[in-house]
């Protein structure tokens, strides 16, 4: 065996460790929502028999049944709280990682945790399960019962929420009860009336403003399809087809694996909006090979994190996010899909003049010949799996339904899978689909039942409206002190005002997303933040973008950047040095959604869109984030003094309010840095020779 041979059988057997050993613990350990327990074999069957199940149920119901509203949202719940109970233990730091035969488990799981579990499907269909007359009667005046097992969904639905997704969701859940229970002891614009416990099981039990709500209608009409679309492309190699033409486009240029790790993060999005488990996933392939190539570690486990959390700005899935701004904004999907396209562009835009910098000023190679993949054969191999995305997209884009679209990607899923010669799917292997599709949708589905109480106290309260009051007012004190202090003086209070308004939701969404589904967050915020926006002559798509990009960031943004966490530990690298890379490598993520707010016309679909008004923030936008990518860098041509990187740092500001003429003093701003820039190069290559 030649030395490159051996070097090649090291790679592939470290990058198998990784897959087999590493991954699973990694993902385990800061993704909770794939933290199941084990469980015995007889219980694991029944088990997985209502996975399917569940999994069936929801194609047929959203495919060919019509089944009450009502009902349907009960049903789901059902089987979310009736399963989570039995897959994710109370405390996961202390829970047994193999089966324990003791006379409280049974195949492994307490006897509590079977109580519970019956007990929340009892509480979730108790309701659904009523006549609608009867329903209708009962509302606004609840009886005792009614009460009661409203009480028992209410504090299980937190408890299982917990559990699957961590404590930050449920505690914002009770502070908002306790708002709710407590209005007249609130300080300022904050205080309401208040409402006894049965008003607030009522409204968030009886009615479809709490639990039964618009996020878990979404979730169980659409997110539940989509999610299962996701696992059954992946298993007939669509993931793995994504991987290899990531390689073939971009593996031998500079640096080559950091943009395999963009491109392939960024097809990988188009099925999964899960950014820890698209880290994990191509992460295991780039990570190692980005370090091979002369990338530090950091750097390496930053770019996948970036990367990876795109998939849930990248459509037609948006990590769930894209259905719930139907409901919410009623427009049809394709509208959404339209106005997300060229901001998740510019996201990837941004990483990849990051990592092309970071590769020229280290001198980084691409990867040879004999290290990608043919493009003959990966088309060979895989282009049957392309079909389920292209029907899924084109249902989409003719206007069909999401749940139509999703029902028949399914179809074409499970079709292609036992047709395609090389990934070919057996019963066997459709049951684990079916089974694993549904696993993934148990956290989500209680972060969504969780939310629904949050969004149930502020309709019930009006809080968010008065929240809005309290940002705008205050963003407006700010402004008009800072318009005061010359050179700011040139700004309007009003101008001032939004911009604060903007930076104080920005961060609010930041805080919020610290440990939360992206999903919770967006519903959550926008129900508070719209309202504040749109004092200030917002678009409510603009205001949807705005509050769901600042929420995604929070999978990269310190403290608890749980993607790049991940990726720290595939890298092997320091996980707060790897989150601070992740969140400068992601500023353009951050600079996006005030583009857009300025200048609506880069969401396609918003109102006043014209082409030039287009053309002009596309170029804007790309620019300031070039900018303020060679200020992060470091480097253009040939490396910047510090003065000449806060210089181009300050500038990309300026292309934040796209305009013509802000685009052409930005330009004049950034010109003599660039003729510094071209004489330090000519000197360094004179100095070469």
């Amino acid at each position: 065996m030649t030395q490159k041979e051996a070097e090649g059988a090291a790679g592939s057997q470290f990058e198998e460790e990784l897959t087999a050993e590493k991954l699973a613990e990694i993902e385990r350990k800061y993704d909770p929502e794939t933290a199941f327990r084990p469980t015995g074999k007889m219980i694991g069957l029944i088990i997985a028999f209502f996975l399917v199940a569940m999994s069936v149920y929801h194609f047929y119901a959203s495919g060919f049944a019509l089944i009450r509203e009502l009902l349907h949202r009960g049903i789901h719940v059902s089987f979310v709280l009736g399963l989570g109970f039995l897959l994710f233990s109370f405390h996961k730091a202390s829970a047994p990682q193999t089966v324990v035969k003791v006379w409280h488990r049974i195949g492994g799981i307490p006897i509590l945790d079977i109580f519970f579990s019956m007990a929340a499907v009892g509480a979730a269909m108790y309701l659904p399960l009523l006549p609608p007359e009867v329903v209708a009667e009962r509302v606004g005046n609840p009886s005792q019962f009614d009460v009661l097992m409203g009480t028992i969904l209410l504090v299980l639905t937190l408890e299982a929420t917990r559990r699957s997704v961590g404590p930050t969701l449920p505690i914002i859940a009770m502070i908002f009860m306790a708002f709710a229970l407590f209005g007249p002891y609130a300080p300022g614009a904050l205080k309401h009336g208040g409402t006894s416990w049965l008003g607030l099981v009522n409204h968030l039990y009886m009615t479809n403003q709490g639990i039964y709500g618009v996020a878990i209608g979404v979730m169980a009409q659409y997110v539940f399809l989509f999610i299962l679309f996701g696992v059954l492309a992946t298993r007939i190699g669509l993931g793995q087809l994504f991987i290899d033409l990531a390689m073939v486009i971009a593996g031998r240029y500079s640096g080559g694996p950091a943009k395999v790790a963009i491109f392939s993060s960024a097809f990988m999005g188009t099925i999964s909006g899960s950014s820890i488990a698209n880290t994990v996933t191509t992460g295991a392939l780039t990570i190692p090979a980005m370090k091979k190539v002369g990338y530090p570690a950091h750097f390496s486990g930053a770019v996948e994190a970036t990367s990876s959390t795109g998939g849930q700005i990248t459509p037609p899935i948006l990590g769930a996010a894209a259905f719930i701004m139907v409901e919410y904004l009623e427009i049809p999907l394709r509208d959404v899909l339209a106005a997300a396209r060229f901001p998740a562009l510019l996201h990837y835009f941004g990483i990849f003049i990051m990592v092309h910098l970071e590769a020229k000023k280290l001198g980084l190679r691409g990867l040879t010949a004999a290290e990608l993949p043919k493009l003959g054969i990966v088309l060979k191999q895989h282009w049957l799996s392309v079909i389920p995305l292209a029907i899924l997209v084109y249902l989409i884009l003719t206007g069909r339904t999401p749940d139509y679209a999703a029902v028949y990607g399914i179809i074409a899923c499970v079709v292609v899978g036992f047709l395609n010669p090389t990934d070919r799917m057996g019963v066997k292997d459709l049951w684990e689909a079916l089974a694993s599709g549904a696993k993934n949708t148990l956290a989500v589905g209680a972060a969504a039942a969780t939310v629904g109480i949050g969004v149930g106290v502020v309709t019930l309260t009006g809080v968010g409206f008065r929240l809005g009051y309290v940002v705008v007012q205050t963003a407006s004190d700010m402004g008009a002190f800072v318009s005061t202090l010359w050179p700011f003086s040139f700004f309007a209070i009003e101008q001032w005002a939004l911009f604060f308004s903007l930076i104080l939701i920005a961060m609010a969404c930041i805080i919020m997303g610290a440990g939360i589904p992206t999903t919770a967050t967006y519903i959550i915020l926008v129900a508070v933040a719209a309202p504040a926006l749109a004092q200030l002559q917002v678009q409510n798509l603009v205001s949807h973008f705005f509050v769901f990009y600042y929420g995604v960031l929070a999978d990269i943004t310190p403290p608890v950047a749980l993607a790049a966490y991940a990726a720290a530990g595939i890298a092997g690298s320091n996980p707060f040095q790897t989150g601070n890379t992740a969140f400068r490598l992601g500023i353009a993520k951050a600079m996006v959604p005030f583009v857009f707010v300025y200048s609506p016309a880069l969401l396609l679909v918003a109102d006043g869109f014209t082409w030039s008004a287009f053309a002009i923030t596309l170029t804007s936008a790309m620019l300031g984030i070039g900018c303020m990518g060679v200020a992060f860098s470091g480097y253009l041509l040939a490396p910047l003094a510090k003065w000449q990187r806060w210089w181009v740092a300050l500038v990309a500001f300026v292309f934040i309010a796209p305009g013509l003429g802000t685009m052409l003093a930005g330009l004049a701003l950034v010109a003599p840095v660039l003729l510094l820039q071209i004489r330090d190069r000519q000197k360094q290559e004179v100095a070469a020779t």
